[in-house]
């Protein structure tokens, strides 16, 4: 490809040049207008091809063309070789080249392509360009000849980053690259504002988030990411319709936003002169549904939590969950462990990915182990063996770990989870069987109420999801909502409220169900190997400029 390092000197101006430089494109708009070729007046361009279309279709042709083609014997010349050596060499190689192209070019593929300039070398009567679409970039050769005086001219005086609707064929090179010959160059939109130079430009993370539009233009990586995610959840939609769930859409502005510890960002419904408040969780309506007869649910849909920002939470994230009647927690771990190998033999090819310098491998079975399990691994202590609040309070002074009065056993056992053990959870983790005091929707162990059946899995230090065999219950939901009605009252802002809809349905009755929770965002940060949420993000949130 043409050398990018020699590009217009347009693109990486400095700073007080900058307004200038958009003057004269301005310019060059006004007088294209003044000629009749206003671009913003084109409404539509018929793409054949994109570009690794075009590039995959003429390899394919001339390996094919050229499959019985000898091709002659051409003995590079030593170092030392004289002139007349050299150019000899150099006029068997073009001849060679001119045989190949004559071949080739009696079976032209044909294409019309579009997309935005990065790179232009003007040549006297011919030009080289870089052409970028969705799928890549490929090189245009434009030439005087090729697309006649006036369009030429045209074409010389373009910018970077204007927009072209390219028709041609395909070739290539005499240094090797497969290239598109122009015979005709369509202005489809001009570029009154300087890209970033692409080395030194677009570099600052704050402003790449800001202008996602710039960033996916400039770094091709960052369009690679969400071209993957949106396969990523493809492929998730695609693995549930093979079992059997049904996506639904449930209600984002909600009476009362249940279903997860969050605190939940407030409005006012004027229609129904109502405060109303955003969901921070899909369960409730979900479950509603599988009391209604529909037996596998899910949805994938916004979620918004009025709480931090850092590199793995954004207030407003894409969640999934799904719910499935006649199964429970060991259904949902099945389930699980088989999407997450689906998805990165799917969307990565292999079974065994890599997220910085660590390998992760969902080949193996998941391990599994309790919480308390978990805590005595990583920290030694068998809190099976603790009795009652004031011994795991008195440990939890012992181990200096922060908590609160209000606080349980549970709770205790939860902080020194998040302490010891998450940060050696690498590898595909189920970390099962937590308190109840911190599971109020899920169904106690038959063998020890203290605790639920409830997993969360972990993957690279990660919550990646969190399971639970489902509350179906309506007499033990209503004490443990008005446990946390108690929690919310003694300042425990996160705390859930009693849904009295909810449980009507509960009392028509709900069927033995497992449920499960997805972060989209976090899984694609770690299918991408992404450092931060706002990485996976088109338009993170940021606090306004203003």
């Amino acid at each position: 490809m043409a050398d990018e390092n020699n590009q217009q000197n347009q693109n990486s101006a400095p700073q007080e040049d900058i307004g200038q430089l958009i003057k004269i494109r301005r310019q060059k708009l006004a007088d294209l207008q003044a000629q009749g070729k206003d671009p913003f007046v084109i409404t539509k361009f018929d793409q054949t091809h994109h570009t690794d279309d075009a590039i995959k279709a003429y390899e394919e042709q001339e390996k094919e063309i050229l499959k019985d083609y000898a091709e002659p014997v051409i003995n590079k010349p030593s170092d030392d070789a004289d002139n007349d050596t050299v150019a000899a060499y150099r006029a068997a190689v073009k001849e060679a080249y001119n045989a190949r192209r004559a071949l080739l070019d009696a079976h032209p593929i044909n294409v019309k392509i579009a997309g935005r300039m990065l790179f232009k070398r003007v040549m006297g009567k011919a030009s080289f360009a870089n052409i970028q679409d969705l799928k890549g970039r490929i090189q245009i050769y434009v030439s005087r000849d090729g697309i006649g005086d006036e369009s030429y001219s045209d074409f010389k005086k373009s910018d970077i980053g204007d927009i072209f609707g390219v028709e041609g064929y395909v070739f290539r090179t005499m240094t090797g690259e497969v290239s598109v010959h122009a015979t005709s160059m369509t202005l489809l939109a001009k570029s009154l504002q300087i890209l970033p130079e692409k080395f030194h430009g677009l570099t600052d993370t704050d402003t790449r988030y800001r202008q996602r539009y710039t960033d996916l233009i400039v770094n091709p990586e960052v369009r690679d990411t969400f071209v993957k995610r949106s396969k990523i959840i493809k492929e998730i939609r695609n693995f549930l319709d093979g079992r059997g769930f049904m996506e639904v859409e449930t209600p984002i502005l909600v009476s009362n936003a249940g279903g997860a510890a969050a605190r939940p960002f407030e409005t006012h419904y004027n229609a129904l002169d109502e405060d109303v408040k955003l969901r921070i969780s899909l369960e409730l309506y979900l479950k509603r549904l599988i009391v209604g007869g529909l037996e596998r649910v899910y949805e994938i849909g916004r979620v918004f939590r009025n709480e931090g920002v850092d590199t793995r939470h954004n207030p407003e994230f894409t969640l999934m969950e799904l719910y499935q009647a006649y199964t429970d927690y060991y259904g949902m771990m099945e389930l699980t462990e088989s999407m997450f190998k689906y998805l990165a033999e799917k969307v990565c090819g292999t079974s065994i990915i890599k997220y910085g310098d660590i390998e992760i491998d969902f080949g193996k079975p998941f391990e599994r182990l309790t919480m308390n399990e978990a805590i005595k691994k990583y920290a030694g202590i068998d809190f099976d063996q603790v009795n009652g609040d004031d011994a795991a309070k008195a440990l939890a002074k012992e181990h200096h770990i922060e908590f609160e009065d209000r606080h349980t056993k549970g709770d205790i056992i939860n902080l020194f989870f998040e302490e010891f053990c998450e940060k050696n959870l690498i590898q595909p983790t189920f970390i099962m069987d937590h308190p109840v005091a911190i599971s109020p929707l899920t169904k106690k162990k038959p063998d020890d109420p203290s605790k639920v059946e409830r997993f969360e899995l972990f993957i690279n230090t990660w919550e990646m999801c969190n399971a639970y065999s489902e509350l179906n219950d309506p007499i033990d939901q209503r004490e443990r909502f008005a446990a946390q009605d108690a929690a919310f009252a003694a300042g425990d802002e996160e705390a859930n409220h009693t849904d009295e809809d909810f449980l009507n349905a509960l009392e028509i009755g709900m069927p033995p169900t497992g449920g499960i929770g997805y972060g989209i965002d976090r899984l694609v940060m770690l299918l991408t190997d992404s450092p931060s949420i706002r990485d996976v993000l088109l338009f993170p949130t940021l606090k306004s400029l203003s």
